[in-house]
């Protein structure tokens, strides 16, 4: 039984475990090397298994795969490469038959330049979709109408010679972006979540939000501060002040809620998480998700690109949002399919298996939605692709200072030979990789995927770890502490974040032990250790 059903007022997605599964590369069903929804169903009992409640499934839409789906063709259709119709009403039949929830990418900013609406765009000025993306004429010596950058290197202008006009692009030049300031996109972009509301999806991860709006005056965006930082694109030079974070972009996202509000048990309970990032972050996700009118949770970026996991790093995570009304339902993710995994930027060879078994527990214990990227119960690690293996296109342009996104994308190894497909893998596994199988790891007692079962039987087991709010934290050195408490129940939960044991204090004597991690006790927590006990 879940949490929210043992409290039918409490909508299922909060506290909920959310695993993200990226269709390329978690199981293929054809052979022909790339992962696909029939794969995806042949292996939800697996991750059924794990405890967790919902998939978010990344795209799987039509697409020429210049920026492998997140540049769509046809917001309702599937790409033949991954199945068809048919196939994601099974991959939800399957999912639901075996109580996960189903969340699915939506793009909200832009399109491919194959998708219908922008070839009709682009056709003229004066065609029924001519104002559905964004265009401007050339300054007078024909340079783009502002200095805005491209997410991915160059300007984010590119002339179009049907139209005699530039078209802006935040990302690749074949990703044109929609005016959302319009209100007939906005309704045939609603229309288009609504068709997989119908199929049955339980919610949406929303893409790139604070991009869906631009200052219609096209004003320049003034130079960054130099932070020290390296700058490895045009677009790091820039405060993107103008070609995102439109102040309209709330009233539009009212608008995605009154149609999920009709969809689900009852209002509130089509789950909508945005991802959010960029400069001023946190200020958008508290717009984006304000007085229970916008969206349910906002994705932040806080772990995703650290260098380092600290105590005082989680400690304002956690803080930063209070179990306050109409304050924000944080989630959280340490990796995804374009940040490195955790593992390569945050622990070394030699305590790299401590250090996944005490970032899991962590996780399992923060206030939110975990959100685990597939292969992060295996332990996976950062696969380096060769230049002449790439296929990321930012890694691609940015190459060698960008970190490929590919080393993140690598197949999930299923067995050790990979067992992911009969083929050749659109990108290899990692040897390093192959060792840390699922069916390695079933068979060993001890490993990290049992672990992972382990420490989410635990959230879902506690009212506190589960939906409970944050009481207290404390960041002192490497030790991090906070308190949680829910229905009547109290827990503590401690983290030591260094490769030195550190001891602690003040611990009641008669405290129950939920969980010892590393040798953890009372008194000393080792290196990478956890303690998490109930008072």
């Amino acid at each position: 039984m879940t949490m929210s059903e043992n409290n039918p007022n409490r909508p299922w997605w909060r506290g909920a475990t959310i695993y993200q599964i990226y269709p390329r590369s978690f199981m293929d069903s054809n052979g022909d090397g790339i992962g696909d929804l029939p794969g995806i169903t042949s292996r939800l009992d697996y991750v059924a298994s794990l405890g967790v409640d919902a998939i978010w499934v990344s795209p799987f839409f039509l697409s020429p795969m210049k920026d492998f789906g997140y540049d769509v063709a046809d917001f309702r259709a599937v790409d033949p490469i991954f199945g068809a119709l048919d196939d994601f009403d099974a991959m939800v039949a399957r999912a639901h038959a075996l109580g996960l929830r189903v969340l699915i990418d939506q793009v909200m900013s832009h399109t491919s330049d194959q998708h219908a609406w922008f070839v009709e765009s682009r056709s003229s000025r004066d065609n029924p979709k001519a104002d559905w993306f964004v265009w401007a004429d050339a300054k007078p010596d024909g340079s783009p109408p502002s200095n805005w950058q491209s997410v991915f290197g160059g300007p984010a202008w590119t002339w179009d010679a049907r139209r005699q006009q530039y078209y802006l692009h935040n990302f690749l030049a074949s990703q044109p972006q929609l005016n959302c300031h319009n209100r007939e996109v906005q309704d045939a972009m609603l229309a288009n979540l609504e068709f997989w509301l119908e199929r049955g999806v339980d919610g949406f991860r929303l893409d790139a939000v604070n991009f869906a709006m631009h200052d219609p005056a096209l004003t320049d965006n003034p130079p960054a501060p130099d932070t020290g930082k390296p700058r490895t694109r045009p677009f790091d030079f820039q405060l993107r002040i103008h070609n995102q974070s439109h102040p309209d972009i709330p009233a539009y996202i009212e608008r995605i809620r009154e149609l999920t509000d009709r969809y689900g048990e009852r209002p509130g309970t089509i789950f909508t998480v945005a991802e959010v990032g960029g400069d001023d972050s946190e200020a958008e996700m508290r717009a984006f998700t304000a007085d229970d009118r916008r969206f349910n949770s906002t994705y932040g970026f806080n772990f995703l690109y650290a260098e380092r996991l600290t105590a005082d790093l989680v400690c304002r995570a956690l803080t930063e949002w209070p179990d306050e009304p109409g304050t924000n339902w944080p989630s959280w993710a340490f990796e995804n399919h374009d940040a490195p995994r955790a593992l390569s930027r945050w622990a070394d060879d030699e305590h790299r298996e401590a250090f996944a078994a005490m970032k899991m527990a962590l996780l399992a214990c923060m206030r939110g939605n975990p959100i685990l990227y597939n292969g992060e119960e295996l332990g996976l690690t950062q696969v380096d692709i060769p230049f002449d293996q790439l296929q990321d296109p930012e890694a691609i342009a940015n190459w060698p200072l960008t970190l490929s996104r590919d080393g993140v994308r690598t197949p999930l190894p299923w067995t050790a030979e990979g067992g992911f497909t009969s083929g050749t893998p659109w990108l290899p596994y990692g040897e390093e990789n192959l060792a840390r199988s699922v069916a390695a790891q079933d068979a060993a007692n001890a490993s990290l995927l049992h672990h992972t079962r382990a420490m989410l039987a635990l959230r879902n087991a506690h009212p506190a770890l589960h939906h409970g709010s944050v009481d207290w934290c404390r960041a002192e050195g490497a030790l991090l502490s906070f308190g949680r408490s829910a229905d009547g129940e109290s827990v503590e939960c401690h983290f030591n974040l260094s490769v030195a044991p550190v001891a602690l204090s003040g611990l009641d004597g008669d405290a129950e032990i939920l969980c010892a991690l590393n040798g953890a006790n009372p008194s000393e927590i080792p290196p990478y250790g956890a303690l998490i006990v109930r008072p």
